[in-house]
């Protein structure tokens, strides 16, 4: 087969994959299971042991598996498969169905990442026949969106029983560029409890959502002063760590004082920003300018706030072993930051390090109508296909 038929049919079998997994729904309020249960069947039917990590409650699996030796380190290709709602979005097509149209690729996760996580299975049948001094590991987690969860159970396991792997390429979409530094992100929920009453009499209740709203400026003021003092040329953009505000609930009616409202924000940080310092800020402020004027009114009132996820920045590098290896591969120079972040930060919390390097772009991520190219996938086949003579020669 000459190398340009070997291609197309490489390309086609990751296509074939990706409409096999973008098929499942697996939007991450939901269980994973039948889209693990058929991928760990379709490797174990090819003789290749897997293992599994669960949630607390095993309705969501990560599965892992090793082709080559098992006594060392070697590399992981990892992505995610869950994906964001597609509630609300003006899609054109079905987007569990993948359709292809005017060289691109559509469907939900066809970017976002199921796209570089099936391409890279689709490799797996031509792997396992190949004689790999070092080994690759294929590392697929469930709930990425929701705060990085699913992969923390992986990389713990990984950790206490397996040989360490010397580096870690997570397929999130960069265009097939190198992003070896991203921000971190930490969500947190602030609930105001008030005191309900008739709005004609606002001073026997305590409003819930004036007091949301102080607090929604103070947040404000410590944004502006994070942008005040950035350092401009930092390779991020923006350039400095932010706060946002996703959603708002409280009230009941116009004439009645709200007597709960909670908000959820963010701070995406910047690499060895102190996130802490924000959120003792925003807690002090609560404690020292809300929660009196509350409790005036019931001791019963005041402000809780709840951290729910935390995921670390990916700090850049000049030396990781991931970054070098990708070099290598593609003789790419340029290593790029981005301001979303991935599971990369947390291998490298590990000890592992990783670089972010994968088909698509993220502003297609989360989008209706999302798409890949399918030049991207191809180029993405090609890296994949360095990657394994790579591992074969064992360099």
């Amino acid at each position: 087969m000459s190398a340009a038929a070997k291609q197309d049919t490489q390309l086609e079998s990751a296509i074939s994959m990706i409409d096999r997994l973008v098929g499942y729904d697996t939007v991450s309020a939901k269980s994973n299971l039948a889209l693990i249960d058929d991928i760990e069947a379709w490797v174990n039917g090819q003789g290749i042991e897997t293992r599994r990590t669960w949630n607390a409650d095993k309705t969501k699996a990560n599965l892992w598996f090793t082709l080559g030796p098992k006594d060392r380190g070697g590399v992981i290709i990892s992505g995610h498969v869950d994906v964001v709602p597609v509630e609300g979005q003006d899609w054109h097509t079905d987007p569990f169905s993948v359709v292809r149209k005017d060289g691109k690729l559509f469907g939900r996760g066809t970017t976002d990442m199921k796209g570089f996580v099936a391409t890279a299975l689709s490799l797996v049948p031509e792997i396992r026949q190949r004689d790999l001094k070092t080994p690759i590991h294929f590392a697929i987690t469930y709930d990425e969106e929701v705060g990085c969860l699913g992969v923390r159970e992986l990389i713990a396991d990984v950790t206490a029983n397996l040989p360490l792997p010397k580096a870690a390429i997570v397929g999130e979409p960069t265009l097939m560029k190198i992003i070896n530094g991203h921000k971190g992100g930490r969500s947190l929920r602030t609930t105001v409890h008030g005191v309900a009453g008739h709005s004609s009499e606002p001073h026997r209740g305590a409003n819930a959502i004036m007091a949301a709203a102080h607090i929604i400026v103070e947040l404000q003021k410590i944004q502006a002063e994070l942008q005040a003092t950035t350092e401009p040329d930092n390779g991020f953009d923006p350039p400095f760590s932010t706060i946002g505000i996703g959603i708002i609930r409280g009230g009941t009616a116009r004439n009645i004082i709200p007597g709960t409202c909670w908000f959820d924000w963010e701070v995406r940080s910047l690499p060895g920003f102190d996130v802490d310092a924000v959120e003792r800020r925003v807690r002090d402020f609560c404690a020292t300018e809300i929660d009196p004027g509350l409790k005036a009114v019931s001791p019963d009132a005041g402000v809780e706030i709840t951290r729910n996820t935390n995921v670390p920045a990916l700090v850049p590098t000049d030396d990781a072993d991931s970054d070098r290896l990708i070099r290598h591969l593609t003789g790419l120079n340029h290593a790029g930051c981005v301001p979303f972040g991935t599971e990369a930060g947390l291998f490298q919390s590990a000890g592992i390090p990783a670089t972010v390097f994968g088909p698509g772009a993220i502003q297609q991520a989360h989008q209706p109508n999302e798409f890949v190219e399918i030049s991207q996938i191809a180029e993405c086949v090609a890296f994949l296909d360095k990657l394994v003579d790579w591992a074969e020669a064992g360099d």
